[in-house]
């Protein structure tokens, strides 16, 4: 998925709507120390439009991203790998996903063959 900006023409709209006031707080904004930031992130299916499109200064800007953005869209994808059937590989030996088991009496061993696994424990 390709990350989609907003255009010329919703960003000198967005900027009359707010007179040049921060959507958050208020601040009187100045040159480069803003952002047009997607209200629904683009990352959860956020439209590019006037309506999604809010101007903030840069500290309200910064506080949205990795408060709220940043965990949120990191769930977003944590769901869709479990959904898909992608899970992290277990780095502990003798869990299922485990190429080598652990038996009753501590040797280890090779799922697939049963044998002794170099080096065991």
């Amino acid at each position: 998925m390709t990350r989609r900006d907003f255009s010329k023409q919703v960003m000198r709209e967005a900027w009359e709507r707010c007179r040049g006031r921060c959507d958050e707080c208020t601040a009187k904004l100045f040159p480069g120390k803003f952002a047009y930031d997607h209200r629904v992130p683009d990352a959860l299916g956020g439209e590019p439009t006037l309506a999604n499109c809010a101007v903030l200064c840069s500290a309200c800007h910064a506080a949205k991203t990795f408060k709220g953005d940043v965990p949120q869209i990191a769930k977003m994808k944590r769901q869709r790998d479990r959904h898909i059937g992608i899970r992290k590989p277990s780095r502990m030996p003798g869990a299922k996903s485990s190429p080598i088991k652990i038996k009753l009496d501590g040797t280890c061993v090779w799922r697939d063959s049963g044998l002794p696994v170099r080096g065991e424990r």
